[in-house]
């Protein structure tokens, strides 16, 4: 719903307190400005630099309120009163004066008066810090980024004196794919640093900006990785179920998956690669970095990286190790704050709308709630085993020629290898200068140093998880997917 929408909506019903959160405050003042003009509202805008002004009136007209008087630009807003009319001040920032007992008082005092006089007091911020005198006198509005629309008409007016800088078709697509998330300045500087760098707008230079926006945000990162499926020995069944499910077109949005395995089996590797194989972005969460020193800063980075996130897809995000980030989850240590970013992180991964592909990788499934992994909040949850001899062949073929060593090379004993270790092995030999067998003598697997985690992992895995090899249910070392049956007891009757 449009912020003038709902302006008028909340205007219509006599709301004095309106708090819209913005993080364009000069494009939602040209929006509120325009649209009071439209229905006849008289309208004053007031911040800490330039005092008190009136869009409609001269200077001469304009009350002459000092600058950095808050006080007295809320107590002007009577004087804008009409008999019949509507009188709105708009003040920017406002939330910096909001610690002083006497500014409280006096907003408290307009805001109950204002429903008989129809004078509204709106703040423009980008956060949402009411006292808790004020809290149920204000609405609170999302002035939310541009949509398509809104980014294909800015690229519209930029190109308007030379019209082949304007993409077309598919082209188009990916430029506004790739400035969907960006404020309608951003998207405008990015557009004009392509024009300035290629005379046309790309999606290229609209990426290097919006690394930066994301840098500068400091909640969620974005991977501009190289990998493909191709750099992947394996993991066959999993690649063809997201390739399907991330296939355009589509009318359902997929939700995403969650990779369960062993260590060095090409989790991480693999969430990577489908932002590539896709053409789709990647974001890394950081749940670790999220946690804050204030009290609720922790709650808050989540809602906001999660609103990032939404506002960049179509899109893939990707969280490593969930395990650990979430291990606080009991409650027990943190008074409750893993246990709220986890009751947040659940709630999205259930009731999200937006195109955003997650992936989450774990290597103990016994420190993961077990609400996590139920139905509709992931698409699959997939076990990676130790690859097969097969998909071994393919490792060290790849990792030969990655390394330059030759084939007349004998490769060593890689029982119970995982394919980080294979890497391992080729990247020593290269290293050392040795050869493979020599180096292998470097390499410990993990499946032996941590056996008993491995085989506690693969009997969970079991009939519980979907094969990332191939199609159907993972059964350890060849065993059947136990299967659900009923129970029938047969005897003699108790009644």
């Amino acid at each position: 719903m449009k912020l003038t929408d709902q302006l008028t909506d909340y205007v219509n019903a006599a709301f004095a307190g309106i708090w819209v959160e913005t993080r364009e405050p000069d494009e939602a003042e040209r929006e509120i400005v325009r649209h009071a003009q439209q229905k006849r509202w008289r309208i004053a805008v007031w911040d800490v630099a330039n005092g008190l002004r009136l869009p409609d009136a001269s200077d001469e007209a304009t009350p002459k309120i000092g600058a950095e008087d808050p006080l007295a630009a809320v107590r002007s807003l009577p004087a804008l009163a009409t008999k019949e009319g509507t009188a709105i001040l708009l003040v920017h920032n406002f939330h910096r004066f909001l610690n002083n007992p006497e500014v409280i008082q006096t907003v408290f005092n307009q805001l109950i008066a204002g429903k008989q006089q129809r004078t509204f007091l709106i703040v423009l911020a980008p956060i949402v810090q009411i006292p808790v005198e004020l809290e149920k006198l204000f609405v609170v509005i999302e002035h939310v980024l541009p949509d398509r629309a809104q980014l294909r008409q800015i690229a519209r007016e930029l190109t308007t004196e030379d019209a082949t800088s304007m993409p077309v078709a598919d082209e188009l697509e990916r430029v506004l794919d790739a400035a969907a998330g960006l404020t309608r300045y951003e998207a405008e500087g990015a557009y004009s640093l392509s024009i300035a760098r290629h005379n046309t707008i790309r999606p290229s230079a609209i990426w290097d900006l919006k690394v930066q926006a994301l840098r500068k945000g400091g909640l969620v990162t974005l991977h501009r990785g190289k990998e493909s499926f191709s750099d992947l020995g394996g993991l066959q069944n999993l690649k063809d179920f997201c390739r399907r499910a991330l296939a355009p077109g589509r009318s359902v949005k997929p939700r995403g998956v969650l990779l369960l395995g062993i260590p060095g089996s090409g989790k991480s590797a693999f969430a990577r690669a489908l932002g590539q194989e896709a053409g789709r972005p990647t974001l890394i969460l950081d749940l670790g970095a999220l946690y804050g020193s204030l009290v609720g800063a922790t709650e808050a980075n989540i809602r906001q990286a999660l609103k990032v996130i939404d506002a960049m897809a179509p899109c893939i995000c990707f969280v490593d190790e969930l395990e650990k980030a979430l291990s606080g989850a009991g409650g027990q240590g943190d008074s409750g704050v893993s246990t709220r970013l986890f009751g947040t992180l659940l709630t999205y991964l259930s009731d999200h709308e937006s195109d955003v592909f997650f992936i989450a990788t774990s290597n103990d499934i016994s420190k993961l709630p077990p609400e996590f992994s139920r139905a509709e909040r992931f698409d699959g949850v997939f076990f990676i085993d130790l690859p097969t001899s097969g998909e071994k062949d393919r490792i060290w073929a790849m990792y030969r020629e990655l390394y330059a060593i030759p084939e007349s090379q004998v490769r060593p004993d890689d029982t119970s290898w995982t394919g980080a270790e294979i890497r391992s092995c080729c990247r020593l030999a290269a290293l050392l200068d040795e050869p493979l067998t020599q180096a292998a003598h470097n390499v410990v697997p993990v499946a032996v140093t941590a056996s008993e985690s491995v085989e506690r992992l693969r009997g969970w895995a079991t009939g519980r998880c979907l094969s990332a090899s191939q199609p159907g249910i993972y059964a350890r070392d060849g065993m059947a997917a136990p299967k659900s049956s009923r129970r029938v007891v047969r005897g003699d009757s108790s009644n």
